[in-house]
């Protein structure tokens, strides 16, 4: 791993290397794949109010205490489940976040034919790059619609700026700071959507 590269300016991101690696290798990356997608959204969710360094510490924990996100068995969790995650001490033990969690795997599994995360992603993407310079915003009018249609099909804790966290974190804006390596105009930096 190369320390020296230029990189965003995220808080603890020169200090910490899983920090550093999540930054180089996947956040801002296209994910494929609606597991995937759904483990983002959930760790999204999850992360509401507290630092991501917290969440991304946590996430094999919470792999493993959700079934590595694979929504049919996340769908299938019943109360000695839930019991099972608020003991937890590996995973962020908020019965909000877990029943949250459970019900957008039903949500997910109950989309109707057709529509996909993927899909909800790329109906909701900017139709051009953000312009470079300005500041990183909370949530944009993509992240509040994107937001309003999950909720309508039946997901939960999964506002503006919870929506706008996973479309940064699978690619589908580039919000990579204008010095870092990985910006849209740094060589390799890139924008995409899931598929």
């Amino acid at each position: 791993m190369d320390s020296e590269k230029p990189r965003c300016r995220w808080p603890g991101l020169d200090k910490d290397e899983q920090y550093r690696i999540y930054h180089d290798t996947e956040w801002g990356r296209p994910v494929a794949g609606e597991q995937e997608l759904f483990e983002r959204l959930s760790l999204e969710a999850f992360q509401a109010g507290l630092s991501w360094l917290t969440i991304l510490r946590k996430r094999e924990a919470f792999r493993a205490a959700f079934c590595r996100f694979d929504p049919v068995q996340v769908a299938a969790f019943n109360a000695h489940d839930v019991a099972r995650l608020l003991a937890d001490a590996g995973i962020v033990r908020n019965r909000l976040k877990i029943n949250a969690t459970i019900g957008n795997a039903r949500a997910l599994l109950a989309l109707p034919q057709g529509t996909t995360l993927a899909s909800l992603l790329r109906a909701h993407a900017r139709d051009a790059p953000r312009p470079p310079g300005g500041s990183i915003p909370a949530q944009t009018p993509e992240s509040l619609q994107l937001a309003k249609s999950l909720k309508k099909l039946g997901f939960s804790f999964v506002g503006p700026t919870t929506a706008y966290a996973m479309m940064q974190a699978v690619g589908v804006v580039n919000d990579h700071e204008p010095q870092c390596w990985l910006a849209p105009t740094a060589a390799g930096g890139r924008q995409g959507v899931p598929g």
